[in-house]
C-alpha cells in the first residue's frame, strides 16, 4: 500500500496559496475518479482510497502535518509514503525528488520527520522565493502568470507520482521526471 500525502492548509483563505500546492495535486489526482472517501476524525484529514493507493490531505494545518500522517501510517501501515509539498529553494515550475534528508526549514516536513522519521519519498514542487518574507510569500496566492502554468506543472507531478507508486524507484523517477524551471 502507498500513501500519498499532499501538504497544505485548510480553509478557503488558503485554497490558492503557494503553500497549498500539495493539496492542489491531491485534488488533481482525485479528479481521475474511483476513490472512496475513508476519512475519519482519527486521521485528522481527508483520506481517500483506491485499490492499494491512499491519498491524504491533512487538516492539521501545515505545521502539524505529521499528526495526520502518523495516524494514517499507524492504522494502514503503508510500505511506501510519498509527501508532496511546496519548496521555496526551487524555482517556480521546477519539480525535484528526494528520499529522506533534511527538512530544509519546511515546517510541515519537520512535523512529519519528528513523528514518523524521514524515510519517505518527497515530491518537491518549486514555488521560488518572493520579496514578501517567507510567511507572507508562501501564504499568498500564485500570480496570474503562475496560475496559467500550474495545470501543466501539476499534471507532470501527478504523472511522476503514478510512476513512483508503480516502481518505488525514486532515482529512476527523478531521472525521468525532474523538471527545471
Amino acid at each position: 500500500m502507498t500513501l500519498v500525502a499532499g501538504l497544505g492548509n485548510i480553509g478557503k483563505e488558503y485554497e490558492n496559496t503557494r503553500h497549498n500546492v500539495g493539496f492542489m495535486l491531491i485534488d488533481s489526482m482525485l479528479q481521475d475518479g474511483g476513490y472512496i472517501d475513508v476519512s475519519s476524525a482519527k486521521f485528522q484529514g481527508e483520506l481517500y482510497k483506491k485499490g492499494s493507493l491512499l491519498l491524504l490531505k491533512p487538516s492539521t494545518y501545515m505545521n502539524a502535518s505529521g499528526k495526520s500522517l502518523k495516524a494514517v501510517n499507524d492504522f494502514y501501515k503503508p510500505d511506501h509514503i510519498i509527501v508532496v509539498h511546496d519548496e521555496l529553494d526551487i524555482a517556480f515550475g521546477a519539480i525535484r525528488f528526494k528520499n529522506g534528508g533534511s527538512s530544509g526549514g519546511h515546517n510541515g516536513i519537520k512535523s512529519i520527520d519528528s513523528l514518523i522519521g524521514n524515510n519517505y519519498d518527497r515530491v518537491r514542487i518549486g514555488i521560488g522565493r518572493g520579496d514578501k518574507g517567507v510567511i507572507n510569500y508562501v501564504l499568498s496566492d500564485f500570480d496570474s502568470n503562475q496560475i496559467k502554468q500550474l495545470p501543466d506543472i501539476l499534471l507532470h507531478a501527478k504523472n511522476a507520482i503514478f510512476a513512483l507508486v508503480s516502481s518505488k524507484d525514486i532515482a529512476a523517477v527523478s531521472s525521468k521526471f525532474t523538471l527545471k524551471a
